[in-house]
């Protein structure tokens, strides 16, 4: 694999010497956790150049001040390495500040009201865009419905002149109304398309709900529109909002080769403020053409990473996607779907090894995560180096217990969001019955005490990006009705943390630069206004960011 080399300063030969060049910003005064296990804790630090420069105390920092000098008293503040944002979607969070957030609306007859306010606002033709939608949060069951999910009927009553592509808050489905519908050609004539359902009622009528793979048959009209300036207003708003947050570094889970490039350009133009580690989206005969001597892989000073390929072997668990060993038991009917074909998961996994770039496939449900883990060990096995791919399950989060041992044995990183965990356990056990939801379910004690690593994250949009109660979930697994799902396995705060650093930089080969505050590694910091390693569980979620520092340079204040 691709590694970065850098050149460590010792604080030793440099604390008590007079500095020629002082650094360009010292933080003092707090409490700042390293991850470091060789100096796990300090109260100052230096940097100079985007790298740190010195870790220590006060005094020893001090020599390390002149004029030019930023001096920032953290006045007892937490400080921690820059956070992670182990797994989401950079332009979709960008695109989702631009569109209806239907994240918590109340019922179906709330969207229908947004959208109607919308299509207002809006010229004929023009697209009526949201996300965050989910039947499962809804306070009624619309009528008439099918298994849950709403026709179209209220929705195209109201916009009869724009089409409307509304995204679950999964990602993995879409309400859309009759225009949309004709737009893409959907009648009762047009087969499903591999991975995907259009779904429809007895009578075979679709009824707006497009399931999986299913929902590009509107959402990729939609794509077409992207231009640069638009692309580069997402960039602007994701990175405002990840930084807000503390996000330092983001790891996106799948992007364009075209989309790469101008991403590229602008790291190479210090127009990035934070930093980003992507999956290629492509397929795998785009891959096949376009990476024999690709040489994107890092760009803009650390700025821009192509680090992994990313695939999906199966849907989401709230769109009764996610692939299963069993029936769903609130849907006996159905395994949920497996969305690409295994062979081409194979074709991946061999690009992947060739052009050294991680292997990083969505599954979910029990079914699907075995299957992805039978394909890793094909390839893993086979070569001498195998278990040093660092090859990914993206989510993971229902595993038959026969595989949970495999993730550490076969050195497959699980990149794991902890808020799904809360956010989704009201309605998991029905989905998946009382025992396999116990046994099976977002299990990261097993997981951690079975020797793997897991990168946390959020899955923004999906969820908020929002990291304090993304760790509130790792640590408690407390859901918002005030029961707590399964606690037994719920992350230590430690383990929480370096979740977010030191095991996240390692799931992407970037541990030698990031995760830990340590000289000669990137000067990416987080501060927060209360220390989540010893507050008591319930003060997690309101603290926040005082400061979110990327190559030494503060980019973000809170006021």
């Amino acid at each position: 694999m691709k590694r970065f080399w850098i050149v460590f300063v010792s604080i030793s030969l440099l604390a008590c010497a007079p500095v020629e060049e002082p650094a360009d910003l010292v933080l003092m005064g707090g409490r700042i956790v390293t991850m470091d296990d060789s100096y796990p804790e300090a109260t100052a630090l230096a940097a100079r150049d985007g790298l740190l420069l010195a870790v220590g105390t006060d005094r020893e920092v001090d020599n390390f001040i002149g004029e030019s000098t930023e001096v920032i008293d953290l006045g007892g503040a937490l400080a921690v390495p820059g956070l992670i944002e182990g797994h989401a979607h950079f332009l979709s969070l960008g695109r989702a500040q631009m569109q209806l957030d239907l994240n918590g609306v109340a019922d179906f007859d709330e969207i229908v009201a947004m959208v109607e306010t919308a299509v207002a606002e809006a010229e004929p033709g023009q697209w009526i865009l949201g996300r965050g939608w989910h039947q499962e949060t809804w306070a009624s069951t619309p009528e008439p419905t099918v298994s849950g999910l709403p026709y179209h009927d209220k929705l195209s009553a109201v916009s009869p002149d724009n089409p409307v592509f509304l995204g679950h808050a999964s990602g993995h489905a879409a309400m859309v109304n009759a225009l949309a519908l004709e737009i893409a050609g959907i009648d009762r004539r047009t087969p499903d398309p591999p991975g995907g359902e259009i779904v429809r009622d007895g009578r075979g009528r679709a009824i707006g709900i497009l399931r999986e793979t299913a929902d590009s048959l509107v959402g990729s009209l939609i794509d077409r529109e992207w231009d640069e300036a638009t692309v580069r207003r997402m960039v602007e708003l994701a990175s405002q909002k990840s930084l807000a947050h503390g996000i330092t570094s983001f790891q996106d889970a799948g992007s364009s080769f075209r989309l790469i490039e101008l991403l590229a350009e602008m790291a190479e133009a210090g127009e990035l403020d934070l930093r980003l580690w992507i999956m290629l989206g492509e397929n795998n005969e785009s891959l096949a053409t376009g990476l024999p001597g690709y040489e994107v892989y890092r760009r803009g000073g650390g700025y821009l990473t192509v680090g992994g390929i990313k695939r999906y072997a199966d849907g989401a668990l709230g769109a009764h996607g996610a692939w299963l060993l069993e029936p769903y038991s609130d849907l006996p009917e159905s395994v949920g779907l497996n969305v690409m074909p295994l062979e081409e998961l194979r074709e991946a996994a061999q690009l992947a090894a060739e052009h050294e770039l991680q292997l990083c496939i969505h599954a979910i449900g029990d079914k699907a995560n075995r299957v992805t883990l039978d394909i890793f060990e094909e390839v893993i096995t086979a070569r001498a180096d195998g278990h040093q791919l660092r090859w990914r399950i993206e989510h993971a989060q229902h595993l038959d217990p026969d595989d949970i041992p495999r993730f550490a044995e076969l050195g497959v990183i699980a990149a794991m969001q902890p808020i799904h965990c809360t956010s989704d356990g009201p309605w998991v056990p029905a989905r998946l019955g009382e025992d396999r939801a116990r046994t099976g379910a977002y299990v990261w004690r097993d997981l951690i005490d079975s020797g793997a690593v897991i990168a946390a994250g959020t899955d923004a949009p999906v969820e908020p990006v929002d990291t304090m109660p993304d760790y509130h979930a790792a640590v408690t697994r407390l859901m918002k009705n005030g029961e707590y799902f399964y606690p037994e396995q719920s992350m230590t705060r430690m383990e929480a943390l370096r979740a977010r650093t030191l095991d996240a930089a390692f799931a992407a080969f970037e541990e030698d630069v990031k995760g830990t505050l340590e000289p000669g590694k990137y000067a990416d910091i987080t501060v927060l206004s209360k220390d989540i390693l010893q507050i008591p569980a319930e003060e997690i979620p309101d603290t926040h960011v005082l400061y979110t520092i990327v190559g030494g340079k503060v980019k973000y204040r809170a006021e």
